[in-house]
C-alpha cells in the first residue's frame, strides 16, 4: 500500500511538472484578437516575447500596444526590455498617474506629460526613439507628445529581455507588485527604426500594418507565460 502511495505522488509530482513546462514552454502563435490579462498585482505573472532572432544592436526603437486598465493609484508598465549591459531599464514605456508616461533608454528617461489615455477603455501607445538625433516621441490614441532629447548617440546592444506585465530591475526579474501591470494588453510590435507618420497613423486607427513588427510581431509571436497570465480573445474582455 505504501509503494502503491509513493507511485500516486510521484505520478501527481510528474504531471504537475509536465502541466508547469508546457505552460512555460515556448510558442510562436498568430495572437491576432487575443490578449494577455493581468488579472492581480503580483511580482511574478509576466510574458516573456522572444525575438525571432537575438538582437545584437539597436540604433532606433518602435513600440506599438494597446492597454485596457483602471488602475490610476499608482504607475505601472507597459514594456520592459531589458540587456546584460543595461539589466533594467535598456528601453522601458512607464506609465506614471495624471496622464504622465516615461520612456527611458539605457537607463535615463524623459517624461511625457498630459496625454490623453482613458481608465477602462482600450488605449493605443507608441514610443519610438532614434539614437542618431537622440528624438524620443510618444503617441496615444492618436495624439502625438512633443519630441525631448535622450541617449544620442547611446546603442541598446548584448542580449535583450522583453517582458510584458512586470519591470525588470534586473535581467528577466527583480519584479516587484507595486510596480506591476494590471488589465489586458494586445497588439504589441516592436521594430529595430522610427516607423513612419502613415504606420503610425495606421496603428492608432487600427487599419492593417504594411509591415508588421520586425523584432517583435503580434501575428506572429514566440513567448512564455509565468504566473497568474491568461491569454484570451479581446472580446471576453468587453462583455
Amino acid at each position: 500500500m505504501f509503494a502503491t502511495m509513493k507511485t500516486k505522488v510521484a505520478y501527481n509530482v510528474l504531471i504537475l511538472l509536465l502541466v508547469y513546462f508546457t505552460k512555460s514552454s515556448a510558442e510562436k502563435k498568430d495572437l491576432t484578437g487575443k490578449m494577455f490579462t493581468f488579472p492581480v498585482e503580483s511580482n511574478t505573472a509576466h510574458v516573456v516575447l522572444v525575438p525571432p532572432t537575438q538582437i545584437r544592436t539597436l540604433t532606433a526603437v518602435t513600440v506599438c500596444l494597446r492597454f485596457f486598465s483602471d488602475l490610476t493609484s499608482r504607475a505601472q508598465p507597459l514594456f520592459s526590455l531589458a540587456t546584460r549591459a543595461n539589466s533594467d531599464n535598456a528601453f522601458l514605456i512607464f506609465k506614471e498617474t495624471k496622464k504622465n508616461y516615461n520612456i527611458w533608454v539605457n537607463g535615463i528617461y524623459v517624461t511625457f506629460k498630459a496625454m490623453e489615455d482613458i481608465p477602462n477603455q482600450w488605449n493605443s501607445a507608441c514610443a519610438t526613439w532614434d539614437s542618431k538625433t537622440g528624438l524620443a516621441q510618444l503617441w496615444v490614441n492618436g495624439k502625438p507628445s512633443a519630441r525631448k532629447g535622450l541617449s544620442r548617440g547611446g546603442t541598446i546592444s548584448q542580449e535583450v529581455s522583453i517582458v510584458l506585465g512586470q519591470d525588470q530591475d534586473s535581467f528577466g526579474g527583480g519584479f516587484d507588485t507595486s510596480s506591476s501591470f494590471l488589465g489586458m494588453l494586445t497588439d504589441v510590435h516592436m521594430w529595430d527604426s522610427v516607423i513612419s507618420y502613415s504606420e503610425l497613423a495606421s496603428y492608432m486607427n487600427r487599419i492593417p500594418l504594411t509591415h508588421n513588427g520586425t523584432v517583435i510581431n503580434w501575428n506572429s509571436l514566440e513567448f512564455t507565460y509565468n504566473g497568474y497570465v491568461i491569454a484570451e480573445d479581446q472580446m471576453s474582455g468587453m462583455i
